[in-house]
């Protein structure tokens, strides 16, 4: 059975934030460049809540995991 086919929009979805497009590019530029010794999980802006199904998608290498990696990435580039 293939895993299913995530993307930004839906993982801001799952985080329950703004996942029109503006929004999305509106959160990435605020919040970065991140420094690189700091992990996207560990941010300050996120919940508790947030930061658990973070944590929890990459630890157990979930369906989610390659789209967070892909958010972290961009949080740590500068724009």
């Amino acid at each position: 059975m293939d895993s299913p086919i995530h993307d930004l929009k839906g993982l801001f979805d799952q985080l329950g934030l703004d996942s029109s497009e503006k929004a999305i590019d509106d959160f990435i530029a605020s919040h970065s460049p991140m420094p690189f010794d700091k992990k996207l999980i560990d941010a300050e802006f996120w919940t508790p809540q947030q930061a658990g199904f973070l944590k929890k998608q990459l630890r157990e290498d979930a369906d989610w995991s390659r789209v967070v990696d892909d958010l972290n990435l961009r949080m740590h580039q500068v724009h």
